[in-house]
């Protein structure tokens, strides 16, 4: 399923979810907050695209409070790359983890980026029962993203 949409400012963000996901931001979140989510019917595979207030850190910076926050949270978190990408032309960094979460491994896969002078988070989270499987639906999904400035 393509998602191409004007989503919270952003001039253009064009992706592809995997099967079964729908648009659920009205029900798991406040659309006032900048928060878009998609997700399964059970809400265990997601993507939350998240327009946050502009930093003024580097994105490696933000990649690591980003780690650190998580690691408060989950003293077992497994970091698997902390890494700077480039999505046509807009650098982002990518932050990709296992977590626990409600007593089960989740896989994420986080970027982070700066477009039209604005920060957005783009997040993949799945099921890590199968963590090649989680690895490959997530970059599946991410190597669909397009951002246009």
């Amino acid at each position: 399923m393509h998602k191409v949409a004007k989503l919270l400012g952003i001039s253009l963000l064009v992706f592809t979810l995997t099967a079964g996901m729908a648009d659920k931001s009205g029900e798991l979140s406040n659309q006032a907050n900048n928060v878009h989510v998609y997700a399964d019917s059970t809400d265990r595979r997601a993507v939350l695209v998240i327009r946050p207030d502009k930093a003024v850190d580097s994105l490696e910076m933000l990649a690591k409070r980003l780690e650190d926050t998580q690691r408060v949270r989950d003293a077992n978190l497994q970091v698997i790359t902390n890494k700077a990408i480039e999505v046509n032309g807009v650098p982002l960094r990518q932050l990709d983890s296992i977590i626990t979460s409600a007593g089960e491994k989740v896989y994420s896969s986080i970027l982070i980026g700066s477009l039209d002078n604005d920060m957005l988070t783009i997040q993949v989270t799945l099921p890590a029962d199968n963590l090649q499987q989680a690895q490959s639906k997530a970059a599946g999904i991410i190597s669909t993203l397009k951002l246009k400035k």
